[in-house]
């Protein structure tokens, strides 16, 4: 009797099935009736049987919403006339009671001359090939899934830490708070860690999520504030472990958080608690003051230019054409010109710069033309 369920359970688990004698395919599941969102191995294998055709083949599990799915590993035998691949998928029932898990696959026949035109690399290398492409109808899986308890939140083997960096602030000062759940199973993600009720303020960052098969890591940062001190109810989360088939509960217990309150006249933000309205004539004060600079400012521009004016008017006009002289030369045609004999020796101190090469200081000389 015990052999004969055995081999029950052997046919359930596995579909192995010749097709049109070119390969055969195989599909099991370590897991038949899995709870709902309860891991499950589905395992992929297909062997080509008839040797005499190059086959390929494109296998894919169909999308729905009544699972999900992630693929593990492709173990594949590049041989050409005996092609075998064994594909390994993680997948999580959505729904409960009857799923049904469909497939996509595609038998790819070519030749050993196309193959040697075209084909470069591994098997997955199969874009310049030309192949006689066959859809293949598979039977679809078959699961019963079975419900959770009531109110559950996580399936797996999970535990909690949690870290509150401290309890003690200034009114809305963020108080930063962790959260991270670890272990086997679905992935733990939550809409929100913290409980609906309690009148703090809450900042909810994205959780920071790694996962690896059933291995997962989902961390919730968060933070709290508010204006006077308060509680933090406890927080229970719900879990489940499908293999042990037992309940069990994730907690953080209740949390005080001691708040020195500002006074009101001390906030930066006073939109809460204004201040009574009153006549505000700052305004006017500003706009006088603008006034003034700018008339100030208008006197002193116009006294600068009236005066830089006025000193020009009164500058003896050779002293002023001495020093727009850019050069020896048009400074030896100028006093020349002048015909005064105060202004021989300056002369031949040009004269001997422009035909003797000798070396001056120009505008020193300029400077020193007693006028």
């Amino acid at each position: 009797m015990r052999n004969s369920l055995g081999k029950i359970v052997i046919f359930l688990l596995t579909i192995s099935i010749v097709y049109a004698e070119d390969f055969t395919y195989n599909l099991k599941v370590d897991n038949k009736t899995p709870y709902l969102k309860e891991g499950v191995i589905l395992t992929v294998e297909l062997n080509q049987t008839n040797p005499d055709i190059v086959l390929f083949f494109d296998f894919e599990i169909k999308k729905s919403d009544r699972y999900s799915f992630t693929r593990l590993d492709t173990i594949e035998t590049d041989t050409h006339h005996n092609a075998k691949v064994k594909y390994l998928y993680l997948l999580y029932p959505l729904k409960d009671k009857e799923v049904e898990i469909e497939f996509n696959l595609i038998k790819k026949i070519t030749t050993d001359e196309n193959v040697a035109y075209s084909f470069s690399g591994d098997r997955d290398n199969v874009k310049g090939i030309v192949t006689k492409d066959t859809p293949i109808t598979l039977p679809p899986l078959q699961l019963n899934v079975k419900a959770l308890p009531k109110e559950t939140l996580l399936v797996g083997d999970f535990t909690l830490n949690y870290s509150i960096k401290k309890h003690k602030a200034k009114a809305y000062e963020p108080l930063p708070f962790q959260v991270t759940i670890e272990g086997k199973g679905y992935p733990p993600l939550l809409d929100s860690i913290l409980p609906k009720d309690g009148n703090f303020t809450r900042f909810e960052d994205k959780a920071i999520v790694k996962s690896k098969g059933t291995k997962n890591n989902i961390t919730y940062p968060m933070a709290l504030s508010h204006a006077q001190s308060f509680t933090l109810p406890p927080i229970v989360l719900k879990a489940f472990n499908p293999k042990t088939e037992k309940s069990y509960e994730l907690k953080i217990p209740k949390q005080k958080f001691e708040i020195k309150e500002v006074a009101t006249q001390d906030l930066i933000d006073k939109s809460d608690s204004p201040a009574l309205l009153e006549q505000d004539w700052s305004w006017l004060r500003t706009l006088l003051s603008y006034i003034v600079v700018f008339i100030a400012g208008y006197f002193t521009a116009f006294s600068i230019k009236w005066r830089k004016k006025d000193t020009i008017k009164k500058s003896n006009p050779l002293r002023v054409k001495i020093e727009s002289c850019k050069d020896e030369k048009a400074l030896l045609q100028l006093l020349m010109a002048t015909d005064s004999k105060r202004f021989i020796s300056t002369i031949e101190i040009l004269e001997r710069a422009l035909y003797q090469g000798a070396k001056i200081d120009f505008k020193k000389i300029k400077r020193e033309i007693k006028i």
